[in-house]
């Protein structure tokens, strides 16, 4: 369940992107003129699939059995698509409160624990725009942003048949123009109940046929260093979370897959929390795993849960996880000398050769 309570809570509020900040004013779309007619040809056979595969049923899928699965091998991807390195646990990453507004949550979580991360993690609210000035500070440190779009109050079957090109596309030509590499998510925890595009509520043959579409027209406009991020939630068929399986939209419209999950609870593992749906990943595909939205509570024994992610990491080979320093529901923040040295400890086991 780990994050569950956390997401239930957040349902009912309205107007706001995942870490609370307001988002954008709503505003009718902009015509596309000319833009959209030089997309017509580049997008316009994914048109005709949108169609169909809107006209599917829901279908929800059970998981296998927990596994270790092996590391996953490299495969290759069409378009000439720029590729971030993907060795297993070479990632720390970090969402801080203020961003994008502020990159002073960044720095005062490397001065606090000596660790520079490697990826930040910001939420975007539906037409607000690339907040391309955090995403240069972040670049001139070495960091990657990671930018997780969201669907607020919009319709994803919209966005499906193209009714929100003229938005994407200005997002797409501010990515173009950033020059570095981003990781890019639509419409995060599809396979959860409490956001509008995911379970019950928006059905897996929309979402994907949406998530298809950006990524066919980012590409047709040129924005090549994008990392296509597919994320979804820890699976819990009790509290209404199943299989991934009927959201996903295909290899060639994913670059790596993240996985959502927290820890709060000591009886917790990482291999009980993730083990399951990394083994349900595993039958849809070989594309490497961050855990890109994770944190233990203070309650729960923070230090060695801690200590167990970073093993957990190790052990799946996975590429790394994303450390949520805020609080919501709870302070998942690292603020004991306790948890810092154990965050620190973990660090330095990515530098040893796993074994």
């Amino acid at each position: 369940m780990n994050g569950l309570l956390r997401k239930v809570v957040r349902r009912g509020t309205t107007g706001r992107a995942h870490n609370g900040f307001r988002q954008a004013s709503p505003q009718r779309p902009r015509t596309p003129g000319r833009r959209r007619a030089r997309l017509a040809a580049a997008i316009g056979a994914a048109g005709a699939a949108v169609a169909a595969v809107l006209a599917f049923a829901v279908q929800d899928a059970g998981g296998p059995p927990e596994a270790v699965p092996s590391a996953p091998k490299a495969q290759p991807k069409p378009h000439g698509r720029f590729v971030l390195p993907t060795t297993p646990g070479s990632y720390i990453g970090l969402y801080p409160d203020g961003a994008p507004n502020s990159y002073t949550g960044v720095t005062a979580f490397t001065t606090a624990t000596g660790i520079k991360p490697g990826v930040v993690l910001y939420y975007s609210g539906w037409r607000e725009p690339f907040h391309a000035s955090f995403a240069t500070t972040a670049a001139k440190s070495g960091v990657v942003p990671l930018v997780q779009m969201d669907p607020n109050s919009t319709s994803v079957a919209a966005i499906a048949v193209g009714r929100y090109d003229a938005y994407l596309t200005t997002y797409a030509e501010a990515v173009r123009a950033y020059r570095h590499p981003v990781i890019l998510s639509f419409g995060h925890e599809m396979n959860g109940n409490w956001y509008s595009w995911g379970y019950r509520h928006t059905s897996p043959a929309v979402f994907v046929s949406a998530w298809r579409h950006i990524v066919n027209l980012f590409r047709a406009l040129g924005a090549r260093k994008v990392t296509w991020l597919w994320t979804i939630n820890i699976i819990h068929p009790r509290h209404g979370v199943p299989s991934p399986a009927p959201w996903w939209p295909g290899s060639s419209y994913v670059t790596w897959i993240r996985i959502d999950g927290y820890d709060y609870s000591s009886s917790y593992t990482f291999a009980s929390l993730f083990g399951p749906t990394i083994a349900a990943v595993r039958e849809l595909t070989r594309d490497p795993i961050l855990i890109a939205e994770t944190a233990a509570a203070p309650a729960a024994g923070q230090p060695a849960k801690i200590a167990d992610l970073y093993a957990g990491i190790r052990l799946y080979r996975l590429l790394g996880f994303v450390w949520f320093d805020s609080i919501h529901i709870e302070d998942w923040r690292l603020i004991s000398p306790a948890a810092i040295a154990a965050f620190r400890r973990g660090a330095e086991t990515y530098r040893r050769p796993a074994s």
